[in-house]
């Protein structure tokens, strides 16, 4: 698969537990630049992968408008493609973040357009199979979640095996 950019808001507070788990399944997706966010909640993507100056200003506009994201991490679920997530509570300032960026860049739909308009800020945590279930990562969670967090900077990410990284990045609020 080739690589692509995500505008992403990090989360250190689960960080390394994310790190781990994208060990666990592909270390060609841990990198090593010590900013990128392992565990994000996207904010739009994928999205340009050779941002023009102009996309970059319009970018930094939309998050110095921005004020950091309070919010709370506990509620496991899982979309029907297996997808096990982390659902932020409350979770209204983050659609509004990602309905302003799809205004300002329209090209772009969260995740290809997809899902349509369904914009469900997420963090995932894992992925179905046989043996990963919602209660089973419920349990691995554990002594982690749930965790209040706040988002204060929204990176453009590359995301390639071998090669992810952060490309840009903005303090939400300036």
């Amino acid at each position: 698969m080739p690589g692509h950019s995500f505008l992403q808001l990090p989360v250190p507070a689960l960080e390394e537990w994310v790190r781990a788990r994208t060990a666990h399944y592909d270390t060609g997706f841990v990198s090593d630049d010590p900013r990128f966010g392992h565990a994000h909640v996207t904010a739009l993507g994928p999205f340009d992968p050779d941002p023009s100056p102009a996309t970059l200003r319009t970018v930094a506009a939309i998050a110095r408008s921005t004020g950091p994201v309070r919010t709370r991490l506990a509620r496991l679920d899982q979309f029907p493609d297996g997808i096990i997530h982390l659902v932020p509570d409350p979770a209204d300032e983050l659609r509004d973040l990602t309905r302003r960026l799809v205004a300002a860049f329209p090209a772009h739909p969260p995740y290809g357009g997809a899902f349509g308009d369904d914009v469900r800020p997420h963090l995932t945590v894992d992925a179905a199979s046989d043996i990963v279930t919602l209660a089973s990562t419920a349990a691995l969670l554990r002594d982690v979640v749930p965790v209040d967090v706040v988002l204060d900077r929204l990176q453009l990410a590359w995301w390639e095996s071998g090669s992810c990284h952060v490309m840009q990045e903005w303090a939400l609020g300036g």
